[in-house]
């Protein structure tokens, strides 16, 4: 009865231990040192980056717009909210000309909190019950519309 017990407590350590493991997920794509070095300010074009790169993760909205490579990595912890342990970005910026200006890389340090706004338009149904929308459309019928053109 003894052995029994001392292997049900170790199970149950063991599976506390393990279910409050850490475990890391990593999302997007950035180009390494190596293939960085590959593109030239000046020289290279959107379409050799693309070459050289891949497909970035983003684009910019307007004509000249930059590409954004970016990565991440959190930590999921247990029943906790998961926590970004690192975050890089590589932005690639372009002329009108589709040349390339500059190349930025930016870590999880440069980001900044942007506290979003939402405008929404209220519908103004908050405030009325369901039988008060039902009743509402009785005086709204028409014969025309029920049984059709005569």
């Amino acid at each position: 009865m003894l052995n029994k017990l001392k292997t049900a407590v170790m199970c149950l350590i063991l599976i506390v231990t393990v279910s409050c493991t850490a475990t890391f997920r990593n999302h997007g794509y950035t180009p390494d040192d190596e293939a960085m070095a590959n593109v030239v300010v000046g020289v290279d074009t959107r379409v050799s980056v693309e070459e050289t790169l891949g497909v970035p993760t983003a684009g910019g909205v307007n004509t000249g717009g930059s590409y954004y490579y970016i990565s991440s990595r959190w930590r999921h912890y247990g029943t906790k909210q998961p926590k970004p342990i690192s975050r890089e970005i590589v932005a690639v910026q372009f002329n009108a000309s589709d040349v390339v200006t500059n190349i930025s890389s930016y870590g999880l340090e440069d980001g900044e909190i942007v506290v979003l706004s939402r405008r929404v338009t209220a519908g103004g149904a908050e405030n009325i019950s369901i039988i008060s929308q039902m009743l509402g459309n009785f005086g709204r019928f028409d014969a025309e519309n029920i049984f059709g053109q005569p």
